[in-house]
């Protein structure tokens, strides 16, 4: 592929931030692409940063990079095109880029689910909290309205029945990756595909905020695992507040069929809510299946099955 690449390298401008703007990044320079500047962010302070860093490689590159607070800024704007970029790209990156930038030159996202499904923000997220078995990556033109442009590239993947966010979001990553390796030659040639983007199929989801992890026991089982799974660390976590103090479940796992009986006898005695059997941690759900949980925290520290136990019998008698 190289080769052929090689002969004209083509100007791009990319923004990008997190693992796949790295990894994303890292196809366009061993494409044969000359990466003019690069737009990323600033770690934010306030964030758990647990993705790689699209600066570092720039620094490791030598390549150009700016952080700017907006993208809707003149100095971006002429920072872009001052760099006359022949493609521009959007890896991850945190920003709508107005009007005025994608006309610079001819652009290109990578979003984090087989679009027309899951457009907006959090594709991996929702995509887990809607029960969905199977997601990926999409390449597509970029233009104002998000995530509508035509698709160039897609890449899918499944979603096991016990895979949390996270553990899908290493799996759009590489989708990610070999959906733009795969199209680069053509897409650089100027043969690429443009699929049709319906968007009378699939939806548009917002940000999700930590508020959004809240969890609610009268839902079915199923309903509160998916919530589990799709905001559990290194997300903030599905939480349960009891007394004034915050129980976040770090790690559990849907009870199987084969406990459902024995679950339902020991769930009709039990409202919605934590409980321990056993010295077992367990989420009653409103179905009469629970939970198993392996892993809780109460206010960030790590709780065990008898101190649970002890503060809500604590609870219950008024103390």
């Amino acid at each position: 592929m190289n080769g052929a690449m090689l002969e004209h390298r083509p100007r791009a401008v990319v923004f990008a931030y997190h693992n796949v703007g790295v990894r994303c990044l890292k196809v366009l320079l061993a494409g044969g692409v000359d990466v003019a500047l690069v737009v990323t962010h600033e770690d934010s302070a306030g964030e758990n940063i647990w993705f790689d860093s699209v600066i570092s490689v720039c620094q490791d590159q030598g390549i150009p990079y700016i952080t700017p607070a907006d993208a809707r800024s003149p100095e971006l704007l002429a920072q872009v095109r001052a760099a006359k970029p022949e493609l521009m790209f959007s890896f991850y990156y945190r920003h709508m880029l107005p009007a005025e930038l994608l006309a610079v030159a001819p652009a290109y996202n990578m979003h984090g689910s087989l679009l027309p499904q899951f457009r907006g923000r959090a594709p991996v997220n929702w995509a887990v909290l809607h029960g969905a078995d199977v997601t990926g990556a999409t390449l597509h033109e970029m233009t104002v309205k998000p995530d509508a442009g035509a698709i160039v590239a897609q890449m899918e993947v499944p979603i096991l029945p016990d895979d949390t966010a996270f553990e899908v979001f290493g799996k759009v990553t590489v989708a990610a990756e070999q959906a733009l390796w795969r199209v680069l030659p053509t897409l650089l040639d100027g043969t690429a595909p443009r699929l049709h983007n319906d968007l009378t199929q699939g939806g548009y989801f917002g940000g999700r905020k930590p508020e959004d992890g809240r969890i609610d026991w009268t839902q079915p089982a199923q309903t509160v695992y998916n919530l589990h799974r799709a905001v559990a660390p290194p997300y903030p976590g599905a939480f349960t507040d009891i007394d004034g103090v915050r129980y976040v479940v770090q790690r559990a796992r849907l009870r199987k069929a084969n406990h459902e009986h024995t679950d339902n006898v020991a769930a009709a005695s039990l409202r919605p809510g934590l409980t321990v059997v056993d010295n077992c941690i367990f989420g009653v759900c409103g179905d009469g299946r629970m939970l198993a949980i392996s892993a809780l925290t109460a206010d960030g520290e790590p709780i065990t099955a008898a101190q649970l136990q002890s503060r809500l019998a604590a609870s219950a008698s008024g103390h």
